[in-house]
This record gives C-alpha cells, sequence and structure tokens, in this order.
C-alpha cells in the first residue's frame, strides 16, 4: 500500500498544494517564495527519504507569517493523511543531528495527540529572508495538524543557520524512523488498540 497524500488548502492569505510520499527517495520540488524556507523543506525531504512537493503563494507582501505557519499546517494534514491508520509502525522517532556548532534533538511520537515542546533560541532575527521566529511556528502546526508529540530541544549552536538546519534534518530523521514498519508491530503499537 502506498503511503502518500495531496493536499490543498486555500485562504485570503495562502494557496498551498503539497504532495507527500512518506516512502519516497528523498526527490523535492518546494516553491514557497522564502529561499532559505524552500531550503529547509529541501534538508526535509531528502534526509527522510520522503519524496515532497510543495507549492505555495502567500501574502509575503505583508510578512512571511502566513506562508509559513500555513505550510505547516498542510504538511501536518498530509503526514497524517499518508501514514494513514498507522498500522504496523514504529510510532516513536528520535534523532540526534549534528551541524558544525549546532546540535539538535528532536523526538516525535505517532499518537495521534498533539503537544509541542520547543527549546530554541535565535540570536539572528532573520536567517536569509526567513524570520527566525517563524521556525517555531511551521513546527507548532505541523505537531497539531499531524496529531503528534514533537519535542525539540537545541543542546549547543550559535550560528543560525545551522541551528534552522539541524532542526529540519533531525526532524526528518525521527519522523522517518516513526513511520517505519516493523514486522514485529501487530495492528498498532498501543494497549488501547488504536492510536
Amino acid at each position: 500500500m502506498e503511503r502518500k497524500a495531496d493536499i490543498s488548502r486555500q485562504t485570503k492569505e495562502t494557496d498551498i498544494q503539497i504532495s507527500l510520499n512518506i516512502d519516497g527517495t528523498g526527490k523535492s520540488e518546494i516553491s514557497t517564495g522564502i529561499g532559505f524556507f524552500d531550503h529547509m523543506l529541501e534538508g526535509f525531504a531528502k534526509h527522510g527519504f520522503f519524496d515532497l512537493i510543495c507549492k505555495v503563494k502567500g501574502d509575503l507582501n505583508v510578512d512571511g507569517h502566513h506562508t509559513v505557519e500555513d505550510t505547516g499546517i498542510v504538511l501536518g494534514n498530509a503526514i497524517k493523511d499518508a501514514i494513514g491508520d498507522k498500522a504496523g509502525i514504529r510510532r516513536y522517532g528520535h534523532f540526534t543531528l549534528p551541524m558544525d556548532d549546532a546540535l539538535c534533538l528532536v523526538a516525535v511520537d505517532l499518537c495521534g495527540r498533539p503537544y509541542f515542546n520547543y527549546d530554541v533560541k535565535f540570536d539572528a532575527p532573520m536567517i536569509g529572508e526567513l524570520d527566525s521566529e517563524l521556525i517555531r511556528e511551521f513546527f507548532y502546526a505541523v505537531s497539531y495538524s499531524a496529531g503528534m508529540n514533537l519535542h525539540i530541544k537545541m543542546l549547543d549552536g550559535v550560528n543560525g543557520h545551522h541551528m534552522a538546519e539541524a532542526m529540519f534534518k533531525a526532524f526528518a530523521k525521527a519522523l522517518d524512523m516513526a513511520t517505519q514498519v516493523d514486522e514485529r508491530v501487530d495492528g498498532v503499537l498501543t494497549t488501547k488498540g488504536a492510536l
């Protein structure tokens, strides 16, 4: 069974189409209008081995907030749809990723209950054309739309570019681990009978 999703969302502020294949090879076509955000999503796809098409038109004449947050909402919905009933998956994933001065820990539980914990502080207000505050808004939106527990902790870091990149790649690796099928899992990995 293919684990894919195609999600579209249109508001007065954004028009977004996302196609996600959980069992991909890391190919991506990303266009959000924010170059650094594109770079982060390309890294997410590559390092999680997800095929991702992400086309976003947002009100960048206002600022990047709606574009980044709404992309998180749609990506979260795509993750939720693509993994379906979660039968056979590991459910949990974690990764600690170094990138030069940065060291980031990400842990994921695909439990169906949204919870978000974010312990990251950026010194730089902007990374390229991306407001560094919006990185938190993106991951918050992903976690709540996907119904996942998501914990992100920056254990060390000085350079904002490295910190952000470590975060997106660590999230990709943790999500890849959590979505992997484990033949030992009979149904869903819970004593409750459903996630």
